[in-house]
């Protein structure tokens, strides 16, 4: 089983994909529910919608077959609609709005009217982040609420979204805006309508899930960490950068993940949402548990504050696998590599881990990382894990191929 969210748990399953031959595997990935970015934070506000869809589309995406046929499907289901009048890069260029090539659109304040000076370019492709919010949204994420986040910043970033759900599941509108004309569907992602749709048809997230995957030949299973929608609130010291030394509450996964300063607490609202009953029930049946890479406070740490999921993880006769990430991200910045262990105790002190691989060129200095790894019960592995290129990202090839012996011993 893989736990996460967005591009580490599609990197992470990737690399499943790349062992299941070999070791005949059965994947399940658990994947957190609190996305409220973008095309998902959209029609958590717009519609009301379950689930966040983005992060599940991509873990679907990233276990779906390789004939063409289902990568055709895989395709349609990833294709995000274009602005009126032109492709959505190039009507945002012509707006003056940078483009990022892998990960959508970078954010600036401009078209919200926040604060330029809050652009933030995320992994997950950031809306701009301003003081008071504004912004264009990314690949999964939005501008529609501050670096404060809550519904102040979305009012002051443009009013679009208003006080939608008290700060959760903010909409960045203006990006469904050109030239005087709506259009209501552009941003949004093929799948992620899909999987609206059919969670509205048949009810069950699970079984709409389910049916999406047979759609693209998924060679595995995708599941919601929670029944429903969670929000994601941090304390972070030095989240407002007009008051660096003074402790916020930042509300949002997109506002979380973007914000400057330490996270000092992490929490998931409602605090304890009902588990997805098959995760808890695949949890006890799981013969490995593997959490990360992925964004540590947004992705990764959330499946440990559902109270029903965290005690079937300290329950589970599996073995524990953590996949360390190769560089900090926003959310993390100041964290050390060993300081990214630690959290994982701080949140779930019963948690014991057997393994945690991590890339050797990117760990850094190795005797603290071996010693975090210690004090979870676990032995530090060292592999060549990131892309050829030299950039910050996980190879999903590399990463299969070092999963395949940590796997495989227990056979």
């Amino acid at each position: 089983m893989a736990f996460g969210g967005g591009h580490g748990l599609a990197v992470s399953l990737r690399a499943l994909r790349n062992c299941a031959p070999e070791l005949d595997l059965d994947i399940t990935a658990v994947v957190t529910v609190g996305d409220n970015g973008g095309s998902s934070g959209r029609l958590r506000a717009e519609r009301d919608a379950q689930l966040p869809p983005g992060d599940l589309r991509m873990a679907l995406a990233a276990l779906a077959d390789d004939d063409p046929a289902h990568q055709r499907t895989v395709a349609l289901l990833q294709h995000r609609f274009a602005l009126l009048g032109g492709s959505a890069g190039r009507a945002m260029e012509a707006d003056g709005i940078p483009v990022s090539a892998e990960h959508g659109w970078a954010g600036h304040g401009r078209a919200g009217g926040g604060d330029p000076a809050g652009r933030v370019a995320g992994d997950k492709g950031a809306g701009g982040g301003g003081p008071v919010g504004g912004g264009v949204a990314g690949e999964e994420s939005t501008g529609g609420e501050g670096t404060v986040g809550g519904a102040a910043g979305g009012v002051a970033g443009g009013g679009a979204a208003g006080a939608a759900k008290a700060g959760w599941g903010g909409v960045d509108r203006q990006i469904a805006f050109r030239g005087g004309r709506h259009d209501p569907l552009a941003g949004h992602a093929v799948g992620n309508l899909l999987l609206l749709g059919l969670m509205e048809l048949l009810g069950d997230p699970v079984e709409a899930l389910a049916h999406a995957g047979a759609m693209v030949g998924a060679q595995g299973r995708v599941l919601p960490m929670a029944c429903h929608a969670v929000g994601i609130e941090a304390d972070v010291r030095g989240g407002d950068p007009e008051r660096p030394d003074d402790v916020v509450t930042v509300r949002g996964q997109h506002a979380v993940a973007v914000a400057s300063g330490h996270v000092e607490a992490l929490r998931i609202v409602p605090a304890a949402p009902p588990a997805c009953p098959p995760a808890v029930a695949a949890i006890a049946e799981a013969d490995w548990l593997i959490f990360g890479p992925g964004s540590w406070y947004t992705s990764v740490l959330p499946h440990l504050l559902v109270p029903e999921l965290a005690a079937a993880i300290v329950a589970s006769p599996a073995q524990r696998l953590v996949t360390l990430n190769l560089a900090a991200e926003n959310e993390t910045l100041g964290l050390s590599v060993a300081d990214h262990l630690a959290a994982l105790h701080w949140y779930l002190p019963q948690l014991r881990v057997d393994t945690v691989l991590a890339d050797s060129k990117w760990v850094g200095e190795p005797d603290p990382v071996h010693r975090a790894a210690e004090a979870l019960g676990a032995r530090l592995i060292l592999a060549s894990l990131a892309v050829a290129d030299g950039s910050p990202k996980h190879d999903p090839e590399s990463l299969g191929t070092a999963l395949v012996p940590l796997l495989g011993s227990d056979r």
